[in-house]
């Protein structure tokens, strides 16, 4: 088997993509003592079997015909390290209790992003996003009423590439791999300036999918109404690729006309203005952060994005979130 395999993840993601018996599929793809990092209420996780335990059986209990499908599957090299990352949704009947939401009975939507390390055929080191605020809007058991999603944007459904070609199986070009890294890159290192030298980088009529609490927008007018105000809410806002000392990326790649990155965390930044009804707290914020671009020639196109939002309100000293005796009362932030 290659060290840069990605067929590990495509027979798992195979054996997930209809409803059934996920346990061997987890075992097989998961090292027994990998490190799996899931959004808050889950955070840690050690190993394949207490992945199962915590996150798949509960939510296959939950959501009666649980299967999932993927939009994007890439995988790549990050110093010195091979990455598969996938996002798309897991699909059910929202029919019994799960994590303290209210059970619907409706077909449900439930986001996912995941990036996984892998070492010999399977994953030692993961982070799985889940966009639970957007399960939570769409059950209409989001309790917070303020934010650009719920005032402008769109909080519903994200479809996956407008090009259809997002799942690659096998590698492209790697010169198009490096091109589709090095731009946004560089447009990465323009967020959060005066001057909003990033929009060059985009056409003019993107799409950018945001975590269903702050919404998603059309065209880079509607996006700088969202980003540079967000920006604002925070002093000294920094990312993952600026070598702040405080955020990183824990795998950034580019493959075809795709890139993709992820930080845990990503964003810093002190609050220091209202964010989602809270604050502002004058403390320095963390939020876990990943996301998937598509390019047209030399222009981003498409991003989708998550951020643990719960997480970052926990910190601002709200949790969002119903009461779940499934986890002990202890946050990890």
């Amino acid at each position: 088997m290659s060290s840069q395999d990605r067929s590990p993840y495509l027979a798992y993601a195979d054996a997930l993509r209809h409803p059934g018996a996920f346990t061997s599929a987890i075992t097989d793809f998961f090292a027994p003592e990998a490190q799996i990092n899931v959004v808050h209420p889950f955070n840690e996780i050690a190993g394949a079997e207490a992945y199962l335990r915590t996150v798949m059986q509960p939510l296959q209990t939950s959501f009666v015909g649980l299967y999932r499908r993927d939009d994007i599957v890439m995988a790549g090299s990050f110093e010195d390290q091979f990455w598969i990352s996938a996002t798309g949704y897991y699909v059910g009947r929202f029919a019994q209790d799960w994590i303290g939401l209210s059970a619907t009975n409706t077909l449900s939507f439930l986001r996912f992003g995941e990036f996984h390390r892998m070492e010999n055929g399977q994953a030692v080191e993961s982070y799985i996003f889940l966009d639970i605020p957007q399960l939570m809007i769409s059950c209409g058991q989001w309790p917070i009423d303020t934010g650009p999603g719920l005032s402008r944007g769109y909080t519903g459904f994200i479809p996956g590439p407008a090009s259809q070609d997002g799942v690659l199986t096998t590698a492209p070009d790697p010169a198009e791999g490096q091109r589709s890294y090095q731009i946004v890159t560089d447009m990465l290192g323009k967020l959060a300036t005066h001057d909003e030298a990033w929009r060059p980088y985009w056409h003019e009529n993107m799409m950018w999918y945001g975590p269903g609490a702050f919404g998603s927008f059309v065209g880079i007018e509607e996006f700088a109404s969202f980003q540079v105000p967000f920006e604002g809410q925070f002093d000294g806002w920094s990312g993952g690729t600026k070598n702040n000392g405080m955020t990183r990326h824990f795998t950034r790649y580019g493959e075809g006309n795709y890139t993709c990155s992820g930080g845990w965390p990503s964003l810093t930044g002190v609050n220091v203005k209202p964010f989602l009804g809270q604050g502002p707290s004058n403390e320095r914020v963390f939020m876990r952060v990943c996301d998937w671009w598509r390019r047209e020639g030399d222009l981003l196109v498409e991003n989708w994005v998550f951020v643990d939002v719960p997480h970052v309100l926990l910190q601002l000293g709200y949790d969002p979130l119903p009461h779940w005796a499934g986890l002990d009362d202890q946050n990890h932030l």
